[in-house]
């Protein structure tokens, strides 16, 4: 015969870490609710974008000159606005050139004329004064000797103006030569240098109008700077702020304790054993009934 006996407990405990940290979590919340109340537009912010749109809806101040630029290149750029200046002068240079090009000024120099008759008339004096003196002006020899002298005095300067009106025609076919190529590539390099010159007036007119923005669009990103310092400061601080309060715990539990009475309480309660029952005849059978009884607490004692 044995005996036990069983208990339950109910246990809490509370950790509160967190109650130190609790004034900087209130002072965080604090400066945090203001910060989302006012999360909407500021008057900062409400200016910079009313100018914007304000610009967006007045659309691009270049777009019509753009539009011109377009439309001037499908014309064809004004590739030929210089021409009739640059022609002009290539026909006056072709007019004063064209005579001596197609050899028309060739042996026609009033000057020429002009030194050939003063030849002539030198060779005459000085050959019939010679047959004069002589005695025999007019005669055949005299004619001959006149010719002759003539001849000998002009034909080097005919000879020599002729190379020279050939040399003038050679330099002037050239020139107009050389004419008509310059003129033709300043005509293309004016030409180029003024669609070079549109091309990037494209690109300044978007730089004008990213200048015209660049105040609103500076006054708004300065007002969202302010926005998120504050925001940011307080992300911080909430970093070490709430782990903290995390740390405070609460717990809570139950359990079951089971009691054995010790060996000399039991053996102490067997002493009824070893007194003869009252239904036992005599002091044999008593002792046997009680000798029973110990064999039966031992058993359940030892588990036996």
């Amino acid at each position: 015969m044995g005996g036990q006996s069983s208990s339950t407990q109910t246990q809490q405990s509370t950790t509160a870490p967190w109650a130190t940290g609790q004034p900087a979590i209130n002072g965080i919340l604090g400066q945090l609710n203001p910060l989302i109340q006012n999360s909407g537009l500021n008057p900062t912010e409400s200016g910079a974008l009313s100018q914007l749109q304000a610009n967006a809806a007045g659309g691009n101040p270049y777009a019509g000159q753009i539009a011109g630029y377009a439309t001037n290149l499908l014309n064809g750029g004004g590739a030929t606005a210089q021409a009739p200046a640059l022609q002009s002068g290539l026909s006056t240079l072709q007019s004063q050139l064209t005579p001596y090009a197609n050899g028309s000024m060739i042996g026609n120099d009033p000057a020429l004329q002009a030194q050939l008759q003063q030849i002539a008339t030198d060779t005459t004096n000085q050959v019939n004064g010679q047959f004069a003196a002589a005695g025999r002006d007019l005669s055949g020899a005299n004619q001959m000797a006149l010719g002759r002298g003539i001849a000998a005095g002009e034909a080097p300067v005919i000879s020599g103006q002729y190379n020279q009106d050939v040399a003038n025609q050679i330099n002037a076919a050239n020139t107009l030569y050389g004419a008509q190529n310059t003129t033709g590539g300043l005509l293309s390099g004016l030409n180029q240098q003024g669609l070079a010159n549109q091309g990037q007036g494209v690109q300044a007119s978007q730089d004008a109008l990213a200048a015209q923005n660049y105040g609103p669009q500076q006054q708004l990103a300065l007002a969202q700077l302010a926005q998120q310092i504050p925001a940011q400061n307080l992300g911080m601080l909430a970093n070490i702020g709430i782990p903290i309060a995390g740390l405070g715990t609460q717990s809570s539990g139950s359990g079951t304790t089971t009691n054995n009475p010790s060996l000399l309480s039991q053996i102490q309660g067997w002493g009824g054993l070893f007194s003869a029952p009252a239904n036992a005849t005599s002091a044999a059978s008593g002792a046997a009934q009680a000798g029973s009884g110990l064999l039966s607490g031992l058993t359940s004692l030892f588990g036996l």
